[in-house]
């Protein structure tokens, strides 16, 4: 009889996997490594407290798991871990890897569009800045022919001015269209070198950026579409937001960041004058 192996503890435990769970096992190499949680979130923008709860294998406060799944890309590569199979593991733990086009879908709620407005106020100053200098030159110019025309009989000579008038109006026409140039390489190489200067190209499709200046003045948040691009320059640093990453090409001071993200993938990115750094190679 087997009465007593079907009773066995051992036979009824379920088998384990003797892995370290994915906060453990970054915490492990981040030890290994040499580095302090404050030097990871210093390296990363990953803020403290979600380095501790991830190394916890606590994930609610990353905001999701778009989020989750960023974050813990991002602190593998700076603890020298490949991030692939921590992702997979987590993607088993909770439902599968998430569909990369919701991407955009998630910020729509936050997407402000106040940003098409500032050309249009340009605009609107040039030309009362035009109109006025025409005023001016009209009751110049127009006031003396008027003096001296006042002692003729009223006829056809009143409406010789107006053609002044046209005249002066006239530049007010093209001048808009040169406030608003298209962004290209050679914003970059016509920036001042005590700046920092970030170019953002849809090359492989549209994604949604925010972009910020040093002081967390928003600089734009929107949708960039295929084929569109934008540069952004601060003296100090730009903070950025990609919704796909996947989907942008990134030059910062010149030069293509060539940090593989994948498509869906949400990164939040900080870059002053001094980037890109070259990336610390790991131990062991």
């Amino acid at each position: 009889m087997s009465i007593g192996n079907s009773n066995s503890p051992e036979d009824d435990r379920p088998s384990t996997d003797d892995r370290p769970s994915i906060g453990r096992a970054l915490k492990q190499a981040r030890i290994r490594a040499g580095l302090t949680v404050d030097e990871v979130s210093g390296s990363t923008r990953v803020r403290i407290p979600i380095v501790h709860a991830i190394e916890e294998d606590d994930f609610t406060r990353c905001g999701g798991d778009v989020y989750a799944r960023g974050h813990i890309r991002t602190l593998a590569r700076a603890v020298g871990l490949d991030p692939e199979p921590l992702v997979e593991r987590y993607d088993a733990d909770h439902g599968g890897r998430p569909a990369p086009t919701p991407a955009a879908p998630l910020f729509e709620a936050e997407r402000i569009r106040p940003e098409r407005q500032r050309p249009n106020w340009t605009a609107a100053m040039v030309a009362a800045i035009v109109a006025v200098i025409g005023f001016v030159g009209f009751t110049m110019f127009g006031g003396s022919d008027d003096a001296e025309k006042r002692p003729v009989a009223d006829g056809s000579v009143a409406p010789q001015p107006a053609p002044k008038q046209t005249a002066a109006v006239k530049p007010a026409q093209p001048t808009p269209a040169r406030l608003t140039p298209e962004p290209s390489d050679s914003a970059i190489a016509a920036a001042p070198k005590d700046m920092v200067t970030v170019v953002l190209s849809a090359v492989d499709g549209q994604s949604w950026i925010s972009a910020k200046d040093h002081n967390g003045r928003l600089l734009f948040d929107g949708m960039l579409e295929r084929g569109d691009s934008k540069t952004f320059t601060d003296k100090e640093s730009v903070d950025l937001v990609l919704g796909d990453a996947g989907a942008v090409t990134l030059f910062v001071n010149g030069k293509e960041i060539k940090d593989e993200f994948q498509p869906g993938q949400v990164e939040r990115l900080t870059y002053t004058k001094d980037d890109p750094r070259e990336a610390p190679v790991p131990e062991g």
